[in-house]
């Protein structure tokens, strides 16, 4: 962990890993470990628009509207969602994961084929990836308050958690058959 912020070359500003100083309240170790959790979650909620997208542009079958603009609704959401994460990593003083090959890197969300699923394979890849982001963040919030990292606490449990929770209700429900009574 660094906090150098501007190279000899006058190329980067700051490096991937290192931390400006920012006047925040926090420690530079809390703010760090922020900004590790954070680009976790980061990577996570950057692959899983992609999912949506290719979802929407390639479902089918007799729910393919219904389910066409549900992709997208939610696609819509976990890139506003995305955004906002990013903004918490810049806040705590790190740099935001941005580019393709470092969100595949991070990332442990189940990469969906080139070609075109079945909408129950779409949907259960969905439901799975919300489980892994969910499994992640919980713990990483719990860090974050014991750190006293309020901010990345809130972020994570008011938007990710909820975000999460939501669509995976959403998705899921399409998977319930309608024939099985509650």
């Amino acid at each position: 962990m660094t906090t150098k912020v501007s190279s000899e070359d006058g190329a980067t500003l700051q490096p991937f890993g290192a931390m400006a100083p920012v006047r925040i309240g926090l420690s530079e170790s809390v703010r760090h470990h922020g900004v590790l959790s954070l680009n976790r979650l980061l990577a996570h909620t950057t692959a899983l628009p992609d999912q949506y997208k290719k979802a929407h542009w390639q479902t089918s079958g007799a729910t393919f509207y219904e389910l066409h603009l549900l992709f997208d609704k939610h696609y819509e959401e976990q890139a506003q969602l995305m955004d906002t994460l990013a903004e918490r990593v810049q806040t705590l003083g790190g740099v935001a994961l941005a580019l393709p090959q470092d969100i595949a890197e991070e990332t442990r969300l189940a990469r969906a084929p080139r070609g075109r699923e079945d909408p129950v394979q779409q949907l259960r890849r969905l439901v799975e990836a919300h489980e892994v982001v969910l499994v992640e963040a919980r713990p990483l919030a719990r860090r974050a308050s014991d750190d006293g990292d309020e901010g990345t606490n809130d972020l994570i449990v008011s938007q990710v958690v909820r975000l999460n929770e939501l669509q995976s209700l959403f998705v899921g429900e399409h998977l319930v058959s309608r024939s099985t009574p509650r």
